[in-house]
């Protein structure tokens, strides 16, 4: 049995910006770049033309608004922008390291998260008090290209472990989301209905982690 886990909400809790618009404005000016006076709304528009459930990586998305309102993003300024506005704030969750350790106990484990910013998860665990080698596979949606519930992200991460989907129990806290391994075979640990020390120790006993 593999175990992936999500981590936004369910491993760590993090501080994201009050108004993201205005942090990536201010990031870009700090870059250099000139940002449209109407940047809020070139911000919420929609710029790239993407397939269902696939993810749109943050700073392609700035990058195309901004070309949008006739300005661009030399050297790479986007995406740097991008990174520095989400500079995460890290608390880790109570139990988050106990399931880990013990999901390790009954076979490989995964991280599975949907972000559309380059470097944030890494950034997350580096703040937190996850050690990172706990983790045989991390897939992030601006990796692999999918975001939950879309079965390409869960089959990706069962990739990544070694394993078919079927075989694998995803922890996470949004049962829109997460709970989309059940529709590729896995089971789907929902933490509004449990807890992550509720968990290890179901894992550690040996017991079904869904019951």
């Amino acid at each position: 049995m593999a175990v992936t886990f999500d981590l936004f909400g369910t491993l760590v809790d993090v501080e994201y910006p009050d108004d993201p618009s205005a942090a990536v404005a201010g990031a870009l000016r700090d870059a250099g770049v000139s940002v449209p006076d109407d940047w809020d709304d070139a911000y919420c528009e929609v710029h790239i033309d993407a397939p269902e459930g696939a993810e749109v990586p943050l700073p392609a998305h700035v990058a195309a608004a901004l070309r949008s309102r006739g300005a661009s993003s030399p050297d790479n300024a986007a995406r740097r922008a991008v990174v520095n506005a989400f500079d995460p704030e890290v608390t880790t969750r109570p139990g988050a390291v106990e399931a880990v350790e013990a999901a390790r106990e009954r076979g490989p484990v995964g991280l599975l998260s949907n972000c559309s910013v380059p470097e944030l998860v890494s950034r997350t665990l580096i703040r937190s008090d996850l050690d990172r080698r706990g983790f045989d596979d991390i897939t992030t949606s601006v990796a692999c290209g999918w975001r939950k519930p879309h079965a390409q992200a869960f089959e990706a991460s069962a990739r990544g472990l070694g394993v078919d989907s079927s075989d694998v129990v995803h922890v996470g806290d949004d049962p829109e989301t997460d709970g989309g391994i059940e529709a590729v075979g896995g089971q789907f640990v929902n933490l509004r209905e449990t807890t992550l020390k509720t968990l290890a120790a179901r894992l550690r006993r040996g017991d079904d982690p869904c019951p």
